[in-house]
């Protein structure tokens, strides 16, 4: 990985999500960042539909955290689109991806996902993909739960929903933190359907208790265990399933050459840092790419950190956004996020220097920035510099974080943030400075500054190691 000298990199949004980290991880698997193949940059700006098949020195994608709800942008030189989520964002480049132990696998998605990519030109996507056998995975009857849940909160006087994508993952971790280890459906059952069915079944059952407990049923019309078990064991059949309690497969991968972890959705949508309970379940730092490191034998110092943030801040669904501007959409077109059914709005504000300080504190800090939409030339734009929580106290630059996970501490966090209004400070008069503003504000250098949505309009400004 050339990039500030380090051989692997670890992509993390500073955010609330929708950054740019799948745009960031195709620049770094793309021949525009590992430029040192002349002849692959040349391949693919003579034929633009050759990315998948462009050398790239970047061994494999390795996903870290999340699963089907992750909504990562990519779009090419030659104006193929697609949302990874449970790809990574180095497919365009051929390069391979690694589901982790952490991964929440939901094989239905999978299998549209790999479709979509074989429409754009990749050959048989699932070649490309490798899993862990203990990651989890997630089923139509934790989807369905995850619906009925935050439908049901619609219904509930005083209470508000808690902001989903509506793909179960919440409902995937809550199941598997409840009962014994061996009861939950993981990617290693998949080779074997006589235990699909029993713990489909079983899964399946559980849930549907669990719901009339709170007067609620699980939908009837859902996909029975034993078709189920068929799908899944299809999906084991095209990828390879790898059992890494056994040792050796990440590790060869991160020996063999430079690789790149991809995060979820942000670090503000942390399950034990975020402002709950508007979060993920799911740890959204660096931590779970370090341990996968540290499990794979690997320095953690071997690997760059890189924090993405926009030139302005966005924010999904419900939960505190204390620099939110509904005058500045008309002037920021989001082209792939909308708002949605279960999501809710996407909404925009201003730049938030508060959120992300206290987003690289609770992560231990970042080696560069990664600052996409550098070509927005939106005017009016601001940057909130501090937090104003009532007249009589002083404004808060730096919102304090507890130093272990405590999750009454983040349900106060959250109930202080979203009773601040923010202070103000001019953006600069020239916008092609807002990605040095953006360092200066955050304290940490910024290390590619992103001006459009393909790989060739991304650029390091850090020093790159030869």
């Amino acid at each position: 990985m050339d990039l500030i000298g380090r051989k692997h990199a670890i992509v993390v949004d500073l955010g609330y999500g929708d950054a740019g980290k799948g745009s960031t991880v195709d620049w770094l698997c793309s021949p525009g960042h590992t430029d040192s193949d002349t002849d692959s940059r040349t391949e693919s700006r003579t034929d633009s539909r050759t990315d998948s098949r462009t050398a790239s020195r970047i061994r494999a994608v390795v996903r870290f955290n999340g699963g089907a709800q992750a909504g990562h942008n990519v779009v090419t030189p030659d104006g193929r689109h697609h949302t990874f989520a449970q790809f990574g964002a180095g497919t365009f480049h051929g390069v391979p991806t690694h589901l982790s132990r952490f991964m929440l696998v939901e094989p239905f998605a999978l299998a549209a996902e790999a479709a979509h990519l074989a429409e754009l030109g990749i050959p048989n996507p699932f070649a490309l993909l490798s899993a862990d056998s203990r990651a989890l995975i997630t089923t139509p009857y934790h989807r369905a739960a995850n619906r009925v849940r935050e439908s049901a909160r619609d219904r509930t006087p005083g209470s508000t929903r808690h902001g989903t994508c509506g793909m179960g993952i919440g409902e995937t971790v809550s199941f598997s933190l409840a009962v014994s280890p061996d009861m939950p459906p993981r990617v290693g059952d998949c080779r074997d359907r006589a235990t699909l069915v029993r713990k489909l079944t079983a899964l399946r059952a559980r849930i549907a208790a669990d719901l009339e407990l709170s007067g609620l049923r699980l939908p009837a019309d859902l996909p029975s265990p034993e078709f189920c078990a068929d799908v899944y064991q299809a999906f084991a059949q095209r990828v390879r399933i790898v059992d890494e309690e056994c040792g050796g497969y990440l590790a060869a991968l991160l020996e063999s050459g430079p690789c790149v972890f991809e995060g979820a959705q942000g670090v503000l949508l942390d399950e034990w840092y975020g402002f709950h309970p508007h979060t993920t379940w799911s740890t959204t730092t660096f931590a779970n790419a370090e341990a996968l490191l540290k499990e794979s034998g690997q320095e953690v110092e071997s690997a760059a950190r890189l924090g993405v943030v926009r030139t302005y801040s966005t924010r999904h669904g419900a939960g505190p956004f204390v620099s939110e501007d509904a005058a500045l959409a008309p002037t920021l077109p989001e082209p792939h996020n909308e708002t949605g059914t279960w999501q809710g709005a996407f909404r925009i504000g201003h730049f938030d220097a508060v959120a992300h300080r206290y987003a690289l504190d609770v992560c231990g800090g970042a080696d560069a920035l990664v600052v996409t939409h550098a070509d927005v030339r939106a005017k009016g734009r601001r940057l909130c510099r501090a937090y104003q929580a009532s007249a009589d106290v002083p404004a808060m630059e730096k919102l304090p974080r507890s130093l272990m996970p405590d999750l009454d501490y983040q349900r106060l966090l959250t109930k202080t943030v979203s009773s601040c209004t923010p202070v103000y400070e001019d953006g600069p008069q020239d916008e092609r400075d807002w990605p040095d503003v953006i360092g200066q504000a955050l304290g940490t250098p910024v290390g590619v500054v992103s001006s459009g949505p393909t790989w060739r309009e991304k650029a390091a400004r850090l020093p790159c190691a030869k």
